[in-house]
């Protein structure tokens, strides 16, 4: 559908692309991978028509279209909600004065027989096909369902764009984006002004409705369930995997190792050639022999390996010194802002060690309860911070707080203590701050740079309650892992505020829940919560997103079921009659479900058989710590496997009946 030829891109003599091609097909869904610096952004900018290359092409045909949601983007704010995103169905007015004009020329023309005749005949057929498929969806409905699914409710759709943080207007560009049905979408970091459930949203939206899409994201768990190719971009050329991220992975890994195995043994060529030239120079009986290496060395294509990975590096967080049993003890919280309550009646206890996680829709009041504990604004109730607590704050603003007239290296050196000042160079590494970039003044650093480096200069400071306020949003994959490793050893209190599943899953046992100004507890990690979210709320989430109209229907047809079974039959209208392309879906969605459904029975015998491996080894006499660490990880494994088959099947069940009606 889109294909790039031989494309290369050099910035300051240095080449960001050296001759790459690839093809974008229709149903793709690429994640576009690669270090910070590899060029994601440039690439996607580039095949969206935004940027010129220094060399090679982009060939779209006439009629794709493209989507365009870069990271930043100037806003208009002089219109509200659903007057901006009502802007997505503009094409369908150009569509009809293009019908027309086409109509038009063909009352004027008499040249039957002409091929010019027959074309526009083709083009007249074409769109009336078009402008049919695109007025059968309710258009009012489509951007109702988009804008709730991105986080908005009903009440926020007469409101001014003006009134919205920038992460909310990203939102109002992304439905819009969503709304016009691309061919292809091209997607920088969409989830980070993104909270869980809109995440989810976007996830399935991309998979059953989009079409070809390439996005950039740091977010494993979004890149994983969406994408079905992987396109890593290293050194300046890329790597192609028709696999998702996490299998591509593993099979980067092998190559790695490969490529590495290559480079050493073209290194032992050159060494040997380099020997033999330098022994024998002088010598005139071998004069012809040494030209010959010299000219073989000067075609050698040398290999060059990827830059060394940091991601083995082992951040350990000094000790935390013992606080009191309950770092935080809530009774009957709640926080008002004028009329709006935030939350009311909150009562919880955080103990010692525990890692924990606030998550729910933005605005709910996750970093207002993180500044009550903080003590930066009052509240009603009773909230104590136990005997000895030291807390160690992150949030967007303490990047502000850095001194910008020091070095990055200079810093972090202020704040470290004992054995990992020997390490300062590897952390910062690890952090994207290698080499030169360590001693570069903290006042000429990018807004994620600096949030970077105040997040590195937080975890080593001595504290034993940890409150990290969205800690992924400015880190890459590699530096997620240190630092989600990092938190998982630490062995004093955590709470977490992160719409990162996948940084969350494994790292807290326990998940508090913000919505309807109410905080929900539940045990359990942050897969199992939302296991039990989606079958505790199903129905409801589902009533909550119908238009009021057709609740108030199904309201109606509820009191006309509880009269007597006669009345009923004669008074309850017949059910409408599905569409074929509503029809359609609904085989498509069974099929995905079904699909599900098989994956999660295949995945569950994978880990039985991985157990009766693990035990079969333990009645052979392996008693090692290792042994029986796997063995208890891959019992908590099935566990979960087992859940998502259970939801999977029960999803299935209703889809199956669904289509009885």
């Amino acid at each position: 559908m889109i294909s790039i030829n031989n494309l290369s891109v050099e910035f300051s003599a240095k080449s960001l692309f050296d001759n790459i091609s690839y093809v974008i097909n229709k149903k793709d869904k690429i994640a576009l991978v690669g270090k910070n610096g590899a060029g994601k952004s440039t690439m996607l900018k580039i095949i969206a028509g935004l940027q010129r290359p220094t060399s090679g092409t982009v060939s779209v045909p006439q009629d794709v279209t493209i989507g365009y949601l870069p990271q930043h983007m100037t806003l208009n704010d002089s219109l509200t909600v659903i007057e901006e995103v009502r802007k997505a169905f503009s094409h369908i007015k150009e569509m009809h004065a293009e019908f027309d004009r086409f109509n038009e020329e063909l009352s004027s023309r008499t040249d039957y027989e002409s091929e010019d005749y027959q074309k526009l005949i083709d083009h007249i057929t074409t769109l009336t096909e078009r402008l049919a498929m695109e007025e059968s969806e309710n258009g009012e409905a489509e951007m109702e369902k988009t804008l709730t699914g991105l986080g908005f409710s009903r009440n926020d759709f007469n409101r001014p764009t003006a009134e919205f943080s920038g992460g909310w207007r990203m939102r109002i560009e992304l439905a819009k984006l969503l709304l016009t049905r691309p061919d292809v979408l091209l997607l920088d970091e969409p989830t980070n002004h993104l909270d869980i459930e809109s995440i989810q949203w976007l996830e399935n939206f991309l998979v059953t409705k989009a079409n070809a899409v390439m996005l950039v994201s740091h977010d494993r768990a979004f890149i994983d369930n969406v994408t079905n190719r992987t396109i890593e971009i290293s050194l300046g050329k890329i790597y192609d995997y028709s696999v998702n991220y996490s299998k591509y992975v593993v099979l980067r890994q092998e190559r790695l190792e490969q490529q590495r195995r290559a480079y050493l043994n073209q290194q032992k060529q050159i060494q040997d050639t380099e020997d033999f030239i330098e022994r024998f120079r002088y010598k005139a009986t071998k004069s012809v022999q040494v030209q010959s290496r010299i000219k073989q060395l000067a075609k050698i294509d040398r290999i060059e390996i990827d830059e060394v990975d940091t991601s083995h590096l082992n951040l350990k967080f000094p000790p935390a010194p013992r606080s009191g049993d309950y770092p935080v003890i809530a009774d009957d919280l709640g926080k008002a802002y004028g009329d709006h309550q935030v939350f009311n009646h909150a009562t919880f206890t955080i103990k010692r060690g525990e890692k924990v996680a606030f998550v729910g829709k933005n605005g709910e009041g996750k970093s207002t309860l993180v500044k009550c504990i903080m003590g930066e604004i009052p509240f009603t109730g009773s909230l104590k911070i136990g005997h000895n607590v030291k807390i160690g704050y992150f949030a967007q603003n303490q990047a502000q707080l850095l001194d910008g007239e020091i070095t990055v290296f200079d810093t972090i050196d202020r704040v470290a203590v004992g054995d990992i000042r020997t390490k300062i160079r590897d952390i910062l590494g690890a952090f994207m701050f290698g080499g030169p970039a360590s001693d570069k003044k903290v006042k000429v650093l990018s807004g994620g740079e600096k949030t970077r480096l105040a997040m590195i200069r937080l975890l080593l400071e001595p504290v034993n309650l940890l409150i990290l306020d969205e800690p992924t949003n400015h880190l890459d994959m590699t530096t997620k892992d240190i630092l989600k490793q990092a938190i998982k050893e630490f062995n004093g209190t955590v709470i977490v505020v992160s719409h990162d599943r996948e940084f969350l899953d494994g790292l807290v046992e326990k998940v508090y829940e913000f919505g309807g100004g109410k905080v929900k507890e539940c045990l359990g990690g942050i897969y199992e919560f939302l296991e039990k979210k989606k079958l505790a709320s199903l129905a409801e989430l589902e009533s909550s997103r119908q238009p009021v109209a057709k609740r108030q229907e199904k309201q109606e047809s509820t009191k006309q079921s509880e009269k007597p079974s006669a009345a009923k039959s004669a008074e309850q209208p017949a059910k409408p009659k599905m569409t074929y392309t509503e029809q359609r879906e609904r085989e498509k969605m069974v099929k995905r479900a079904e699909k599900k459904v098989k994956e999660a029975e295949a995945e569950i015998a994978a880990i039985e058989q991985s157990i009766a491996d693990t035990e079969a080894k333990i009645a052979a006499g392996e008693t090692s710590n290792e042994i029986f660490e796997t063995h208890a990880a891959l019992q908590k494994k099935l566990d979960n496997a087992m859940s998502l088959w259970e939801i999977a099947t029960i999803d299935l069940d209703e889809l199956k009946e669904s289509l009885k009606f």
